[in-house]
């Protein structure tokens, strides 16, 4: 057998070498090229950006913060504080720092109690939140609330206690109405708020001064960088623009008065407004009953609002501003001087009262106050008995467009221009607001009739009615109501608000101004020295002189039996409202005051102790004496006097008219 002889091979020593160079000018290149990468890498970070990623490198350890500015404080007119800003310490939470939300909220609920009110505020507001920006949780937190969040604050990153100011209302329910309350932000008030101006801010003016008057008393914010740690808590402070503070509000009500009107109502449901009749200047306004407005600042709890909304009051109803009301025989001496003005009547002409109306041609009788009538009665026996009969006619004879356009000219059927939100129109009727609200042209000869004594279509505040008794008083010089007197930069002196006159004075004549003026002081005092009526009692005591006018809206007709049978009962006090409108001094006004109670049998029996409280107050609060029977109740502290937020013009202590000593007969026309 052949044997088979194999050939070794030679090693190509020269193709591996050659194949050994290839690789390793691959691998160089490679390793070249990467070095060349990081080296372009360095250049582009270190020396062509080298600014803007410092920057960034510093901006991960600096933090902006926004502060937010103080809200202004409020005042009355002698400098006492109503609306404070006081120290408080709340819950916040970093949504960006935190791992699963729900989890730390139960977690952190076993530590600071939270209610269900705290979550859904919390929820609602995170919605509406960028998850860099802190969203309250928990407002106003106890001491013990802050000792338990302290020892356990390493389990929560992202959660921290942080100080505030929060609003608070020193005399709770007394301005509810007038001030009004701020609250929380919520999601709504997200969507059309500038989120620079209100940058940090937690709380919002809601309803009253605080509302009206949200851009002057909310400020500007300002801003600081903070140095964080890596758990972004500030370790410095590098820089701080501060927030600019609201201005003060000055308001022309004086506290004494404001708290003398309210307890005057002694609870019943009602309105009172007071002006100075001189320059627009709100003297008091209430609305009763009231509700505090510190339980709406940090959010008001389910249950409490609940008591609000359902008491069957209303408290939350501003009856000052929205409550309009037929206002009876209060706007009697206006009809009377638009007979005057418009030459219709003077005032020695007679009507007889007969105890019935009857409008020519019609076999249908408008009822006087008094049954049987009064007999022959001139304009200043008309005012001072409310005699619908002189009334009735003098309406008739001017015509509903006279009518309408006259009493339009003192503010009735618009707003009055008051510096506060949410005023009602009420009705002035005319054939325009006929037509408009029902359909229809035609106005009939009855509707004026009674239009000429308060009653039917009408409608009317106590901020109107009050608006244009000032008007009155003032000789006819209109000014527009104004709570707010004057304003202030943080430790500057207040700065008043001009109110000019609204126009020329809507009084032709200054007798016939003077006319009904007597007829109105007939009110208070009477022709008859042996009158025991309550408008005579009115007036004891008091060193001026006042005239007014009661008013009692019927809400039912006199026809029924019901008028009859139950006329010194409490059925008429619940379903009449009791007017009330009165001005001192006399011969030169310097308070006008309107009051109406939902439920009052009677407007001078009612609602004329209510004003005549006030104007005592009033007086108290000029430097005057009250009688010994019309004590004013006690207040809970007595307002601070500060000099630099009134004028010589505000505080009328040295110009007060001598007190009138004639009797009343010296006055009878």
């Amino acid at each position: 057998m052949a044997k088979v002889i194999r050939r070794r091979a030679f090693k190509d020593t020269r193709g591996e070498g050659e194949m050994f160079r290839r690789r390793a000018f691959a691998g160089f290149a490679l390793i070249l090229l990467g070095l060349s990468a990081l080296v372009g890498r360095y250049v582009f970070l270190q020396v062509m950006h080298h600014d803007e990623f410092a920057l960034r490198s510093i901006n991960n350890s600096v933090k902006p913060r926004a502060l937010p500015p103080a809200r202004g404080l409020i005042y009355d007119r002698n400098g006492v504080l109503l609306a404070d800003n006081v120290p408080a310490f709340r819950l916040e939470v970093r949504p960006d720092q935190v791992q699963g939300m729900n989890e730390t909220l139960a977690e952190l609920g076993k530590v600071v109690p939270l209610d269900q009110d705290d979550i859904d505020a919390f929820r609602k507001q995170l919605k509406q939140s960028r998850r860099f920006d802190s969203v309250p949780l928990k407002m106003r937190l106890t001491e013990d609330d802050i000792a338990r969040f302290a020892v356990n604050r390493w389990r929560f990153p992202g959660v921290d206690v942080v100080p505030y100011l929060t609003r608070q209302y020193p005399y709770g329910p007394l301005f509810a109405h007038v001030i009004g309350y701020v609250s929380r932000i919520d999601a709504d008030d997200l969507d059309h708020l500038d989120p620079d101006v209100y940058k940090g801010t937690t709380h919002i003016g809601r309803i009253g001064l605080e509302r009206s008057y949200e851009d002057m008393l909310h400020g500007k914010p300002g801003y600081e960088l903070d140095e964080v740690s890596a758990d972004g808590r500030i370790q410095s402070v590098l820089k701080t623009i501060p927030p600019v503070p609201g201005k003060n509000l000055y308001l022309s009500i004086d506290a004494r008065v404001q708290k003398a009107t309210q307890d005057a109502f002694e609870g019943r449901p009602g309105a009172a407004v007071a002006i100075d009749p001189r320059n627009g200047q709100v003297l008091a306004m209430v609305s009763v009953p009231n509700f505090d407005p510190n339980l709406f600042v940090n959010g008001i709890g389910q249950a409490d609002y609940a008591a609000l909304t359902t008491a069957p009051d209303k408290p939350l109803y501003n009856r000052a501003l929205k409550s309009a009301y037929p206002p009876g025989s209060t706007i009697k001496p206006f009809i009377g001087l638009a007979g005057l003005e418009y030459g219709i009547r003077t005032p020695q002409d007679t009507v007889l009262s007969t105890g019935v109306f009857y409008i020519p041609g019609q076999a249908r009788g408008y009822r006087d106050d008094q049954r049987g009538g009064v007999g022959t009665v001139n304009l200043y026996r008309a005012i001072e008995d409310s005699v619908n009969t002189y009334f009735y006619k003098l309406a008739l004879d001017l015509g509903i467009d006279r009518v309408s356009e006259f009493m339009g000219s003192y503010g009735f059927g618009r707003p009055s221009g008051v510096d506060l939100p949410g005023e009602v129109s009420g009705i002035l009727p005319s054939r325009e607001w006929k037509a408009k609200r029902m359909k229809t042209s035609a106005w009939y000869p009855g509707e004026t009739v009674i239009t000429g004594i308060g009653q039917g279509y009408w409608e009317v505040t106590a901020m109107q009615l009050a608006h244009a008794l000032a008007t009155f008083a003032g000789r006819g010089v209109p000014y527009a109501p104004r709570v707010v007197m004057s304003t202030a930069d943080v430790g500057a002196s207040p700065v008043p608000l001009a109110n000019p006159p609204t126009g020329p004075s809507v009084i032709k004549n200054i007798k016939d101004w003077q006319a009904v003026n007597d007829g109105m002081q007939l009110v208070i005092y009477g022709t008859d020295p042996f009158s025991t009526g309550i408008g005579m009692k009115l007036g004891d005591g008091f060193p001026y002189r006042i005239a007014g006018k009661s008013g009692t809206a019927e809400r039912f007709s006199r026809t029924s039996d019901a008028y009859n049978e139950n006329k010194n009962t409490a059925y008429l006090a619940a379903r009449h409202r009791a007017w009330f409108e009165a001005f001192t001094p006399a011969e030169d006004p310097r308070i006008a005051v309107s009051v109406v109670l939902e439920a009052g049998a009677w407007g001078a029996k009612d609602a004329g102790p209510i004003a005549r409280k006030i104007l005592d107050a009033w007086l108290i609060a000029q430097g005057g004496a009250v009688p010994a029977d019309h004590p004013l109740p006690e207040t809970d502290s007595a307002p601070a006097a500060a000099a630099s937020t009134t004028t010589p013009e505000d505080t009328p202590q040295g110009d007060m008219p001598a007190p009138e000593t004639s009797s009343a007969e010296d006055s009878t026309p």
